[in-house]
């Protein structure tokens, strides 16, 4: 059942007042924690850490779940694959490409790879590079920003949203948000058709109120419908959305509909303090979100957001596989390509990036997928260089995270050691 348009526009006027309240009162909590126990810096945490080497480890899965452990004897093969990206490559000689990274493949249901390589945090303010023995090594269970992958947690509870009769994909998504564009549905905004532009800045606004009012306020750059260009502003909508539909918190919504269902201990927003947190930016503390949209948000929004670990990613990645969180209809809208014949624009430049995307997910994409594109492949990728790939046809789930952010995200990019470790795993299968 439809939301009316004057229901809706009543609740949105209700729930941006409230966002403005409840994001206040994150935020003023949030300097109040701050102030009790302020973010490890990476010269702080690693000084905390006891000296070790930073080595390939091998950790059995978090508790309960669906997979079960059996390193595999290409788990080697895989880590190496890995670990030739802490030092300088031929395509990129200047910097490494990132300080430390963590692998999990699973294999028909078997975890085959856990491996951690290099540092979690290695440089300090400057940059400079930390001694070895001020560094923190990185470990299989190490927490990560996540970045964009927190889109996947969203569009998932939207698909939820849209199960339940409280969203209707094809609807404009003005039906909901008054002030917004009439021409972009909220399958466009899913499938990032609705040639919206991304860069919208949200730093320095006073509250949720003044937040919302820009999101909204955001106009085509393109014809809906016709070009595929990828923008968080498209999920900073829906999660403008999700608040009027429901009335509820996004981190509440992504809470009860995806990670308590799958057990996911250690992925949420704002994490607590922990010498598993991983560092991007010398910038900014451990624990404290890279982007600075969601940072501006208080930590949490729709777009990016979330931490998590490798093991997490790997339970969702396997959920998107059958129909514990989701419907099998709702499962092949998110994972098939509904933006055929559309052209894709780019503003990252990657040349062999497609349109091929789903409602939430990438699909085929080799620039990250190498190998493993094709056949209905699907996951995404974040900007502090992690990502999530999965291989329904080949039963294979496959996590990489990385902190190419660290110390600089300038620096480096991510898109060789992706494709170098999926082919590094295939090549094994």
């Amino acid at each position: 059942m439809r939301i009316s348009r004057r229901a809706a526009l009543t609740a949105a006027t209700g729930a941006a007042a409230a966002a403005a309240a409840g994001t206040t009162a994150v935020v003023r909590a949030a300097r109040d924690r701050t102030r009790k126990h302020p973010p490890a810096t990476g010269d702080e945490a690693a000084a905390a850490q006891p000296a070790s080497p930073a080595q390939p480890a091998s950790r059995p899965p978090a508790g309960p779940g669906p997979f079960r452990t059996e390193p595999a004897p290409y788990a080697d093969a895989v880590t190496r694959a890995a670990a030739r990206y802490l030092a300088p490559t031929p395509d990129r000689p200047r910097y490494p490409t990132y300080a430390g990274a963590v692998v999990l493949a699973v294999v028909d249901g078997v975890i085959t790879v856990h491996t951690a390589v290099g540092d979690a945090v290695r440089y300090g303010p400057g940059p400079t590079e930390l001694p070895a023995e001020r560094r923190v090594p990185m470990r299989p269970d190490a927490i990560f920003d996540l970045a964009s992958i927190t889109k996947v947690f969203t569009a998932t509870v939207v698909m939820q949203q849209a199960e339940r009769g409280r969203i209707d994909l094809d609807a404009p998504a003005a039906e909901y948000l008054g002030e917004f564009d009439r021409r972009v549905s909220i399958r466009m905004l899913l499938a990032h058709s609705g040639g919206l532009p991304d860069g919208v800045s949200l730093t320095g606004l006073p509250d949720a109120a003044a937040r919302r009012a820009k999101i909204l306020a955001v106009r085509p750059v393109d014809t809906p419908g016709t070009v595929f260009r990828y923008a968080d502003t498209n999920l900073l909508v829906l999660g403008e959305l999700l608040r009027t539909v429901t009335g509820e918190p996004l981190e509440q919504l992504i809470r009860t509909g995806v990670t308590d269902p799958l057990g996911m201990r250690d992925t949420g927003f704002r994490p607590a303090r922990s010498p598993r947190l991983v560092a991007t930016d010398v910038g900014r503390g451990l624990g404290e979100v890279h982007d600075p949209n969601a940072l501006a948000m208080g930590g949490i929004a729709a777009h990016a957001g979330m931490f998590g670990t490798a093991y997490d990613l790997a339970l969702l990645g396997h959920a998107l596989t059958g129909t514990t969180l989701l419907n099998a209809e709702s499962i092949r809208l998110m994972t098939t390509d509904v933006n055929r014949g559309i052209r894709a624009v780019d503003p990252e430049n990657r040349p062999d990036r497609t349109s091929s995307h789903g409602l939430g997910l990438e699909v085929d994409q080799r620039w990250f997928m190498g190998g493993l594109a094709g056949g209905g492949a699907f996951g995404h990728t974040g900007f502090t260089g992690v990502s999530l790939v999965v291989a329904p046809a080949r039963k294979i789930v496959l996590v990489l995270l990385t902190n190419r952010a660290h110390p600089d995200w300038r620096r480096s990019q991510a898109d060789a050691a992706r494709q170098s470790v999926a082919n590094a795993l295939l090549e094994h299968l």
